[in-house]
Parts: C-alpha cells; sequence; structure tokens
C-alpha cells in the first residue's frame, strides 16, 4: 500500500523526471487516477482526498504524468480539461486516450453528445451502440471536431503529451489501415498523436519493417507494449523510437489468465503488479529509448488498486540509480 504519511517531495523525487547525461526527460505514471478500486479506503489515495479536485492534487503531487481513459468513453466537456489543467502542477502531463469512434471501436448511443446524435440516422439511434460505419460523415467528423476541442485547455496550458490512438484487435496491418491512421491524425488538426496497435500481425516476419518504416516516415510515435505474449492479439515489445520528440511504453502487466477472459473489468484485466527484477529488465530498454527521444512516457495501465502507482515510483527509483 502507498503510505501517505511519506512526505510528497520523497515520492516526487523517485516518480518525476529521471534523466541522465545525454538522454532525454523520462516520465512515470498511471494510465488512471479515478480506478474504483485505486479509490477504496486506504489504497492510495489519503482520507483527506475525499473530492475530484483532492484527488487529482494529490496524484499531481506524486506522479509528473497521467493517461486519460476516460475520453475513450465520453468526449469530456471542456471545463473538464481547463480544471485538469488547474489542479495539477507545471510541468505535468496528461496522455489523453482517443475516443472509441476515433479509432474503429464501438460507443454507447447514450454517452454519445447531444448534437451527435441529432445526426445519427433512426435506425443507428435506436441502437444501444454504434461504431464509426454507423454515423454519416458529418456526425464522425462532428466526434473528432468535439473531442479536439474538448482538450484544448491542456494543450493551452502546455500539458497534453499526446493523443493515444489505441486501434482494436481486429484493426490489421493493410494499405486501408495505413490510410485509415493518417487520416485520424489529420482529423485531429496537429494534435500530437501516437500510436498504439493491439494485434500481433502487425509485427510478424511479413509487417514488422512495413509497419515501422511507415510510422518512421510519417513521424508517428509508436507506443511500446509489455504485456503477456502467447496469444494471437499479443503484440511484442519492439523497441523502436518512430518520432524523435516521443516514445511511449504502456505496461499492461503480465496476467495471462485475464488477457482474454470475457466479462472483465479494465482494473480485473490489468489486475497484476510488476515484480522489482521484472521492472529493472525494461529499465535499459527505457534509456535506450531515451537516447532516441526527446521524452519517453512509461505509462502503467495496471491500474488494479495501487498497483500501478506502485510500480511508476519503483521503475523512477531504479532508474535515478
Amino acid at each position: 500500500m502507498e503510505n501517505p504519511e511519506v512526505p510528497a517531495w520523497q515520492l516526487a523525487r523517485a516518480s518525476g523526471e529521471a534523466p541522465s547525461a545525454g538522454s532525454g526527460r523520462i516520465l512515470a505514471g498511471t494510465a488512471s487516477w479515478t480506478d474504483p478500486t485505486m479509490l477504496a479506503p486506504g489504497v492510495f489515495y489519503p482520507a483527506e482526498a475525499k473530492t475530484p479536485e483532492a484527488r487529482l492534487r494529490f496524484y499531481g503531487s506524486l506522479y509528473p504524468i497521467v493517461e486519460v481513459d476516460a475520453t475513450y468513453y465520453a468526449i469530456t466537456a471542456e471545463p473538464v480539461a481547463r480544471a485538469w489543467a488547474n489542479r495539477t502542477p507545471p510541468g505535468f502531463t496528461f496522455d489523453v486516450k482517443a475516443h472509441a469512434l476515433m479509432t474503429g471501436h464501438p460507443t454507447e448511443v447514450r454517452r454519445l453528445p447531444a448534437a451527435v446524435r441529432e445526426l445519427l440516422p433512426p435506425e443507428a439511434a435506436a441502437k444501444p451502440r454504434v461504431y464509426p460505419r454507423d454515423l454519416p460523415e458529418e456526425a464522425l467528423a462532428l466526434v473528432f471536431e468535439l473531442f479536439s476541442g474538448s482538450i484544448e485547455p491542456l494543450r493551452d496550458a502546455g500539458k497534453l503529451g499526446a493523443v493515444l490512438l489505441q486501434f482494436p484487435p481486429w484493426f490489421y496491418p493493410s494499405f486501408g489501415s495505413f490510410d485509415a491512421i493518417l487520416e485520424a491524425r489529420a482529423r485531429l488538426a496537429g494534435l500530437p498523436v501516437s500510436v498504439e496497435f493491439r494485434h500481433g500481425s502487425w509485427f510478424n516476419e511479413k509487417n514488422r519493417d512495413r509497419t515501422l518504416a511507415f510510422l518512421h516516415e510519417h513521424a508517428i510515435p509508436y507506443v511500446v507494449v509489455d504485456e503477456p505474449q502467447g496469444f494471437r492479439s499479443s503484440v511484442p515489445t519492439v523497441l523502436e523510437v518512430t518520432s524523435p520528440d516521443l516514445a511511449i511504453v504502456r505496461f499492461h502487466g503480465r496476467n495471462a489468465a485475464t488477457w482474454e477472459a470475457k466479462g472483465l473489468s479494465a482494473s480485473q484485466r490489468f489486475n497484476y503488479l510488476y515484480g522489482e527484477e521484472e521492472l529493472a529488465e525494461r529499465v535499459t530498454d527505457v534509456r535506450q529509448l531515451a537516447r532516441e527521444a526527446k521524452e519517453v512516457h512509461l505509462i502503467f495501465n495496471n491500474c488494479y488498486a495501487n498497483y500501478g502507482t506502485t510500480n511508476a515510483r519503483q521503475i523512477a527509483e531504479l532508474l535515478l540509480r
């Protein structure tokens, strides 16, 4: 368990940027600060951190970066992002996950903005969930427009790291897929993006070189993953910097038993605490990435209880040695 009695400056030093000579800035944090298992009493937040504002301020006092997951499910109102910016210290960074419809996933109709719902044809509006193919072009364009506007306060504050385009497991390598990535980036009108793939075929013998060449050509940051192996969906850990500005590593845990299990919450699926030896194995990899990129984001997606916060602090401490 995290110890709220430990002075904030001690954890801040351990969890902050950890550069070495000739390397880029390295930031370590988690993929959420609001998971219900993380909010449980005595797990991470001190008893006095009872409000969303107090929790984000507490998190921001210990860690320099967080990934926003809520934007995948619903487009956040602009005042919410402005509040995030105001509640975090100077230099804090938000990576923001793209809305589901922006990367080919389905989403619940009831959670779409009213302006988007009004553009849906009757047959789509009657469905519980819709895919991008169910939306007229005007509606899909509005999703991108509203999303971009909603996170503008983070960009204005200098706190936007990158928009994470996390494509689904059924998104396979093809010329059409490459075009879809470029189209999503173009629709985001200059916002920084990164790309994460969720099917191993992107890096099999046939496609690996083509995948990396495409990302290099367009200077799109590739999201390196640490995740369970042995499944068709498993993406290997490919240490490649495809943009000089940014590299991202997302730690999904190594819980093979839950990786493709059905009906689990995100925290249950990523219920895994890395051991210090496992993290130490990644330190050399992270330093390699930092020699080639101006900034490296280490995002722990194992947000069950205090697992992600613990591991983010641990890897930062290892990098400082």
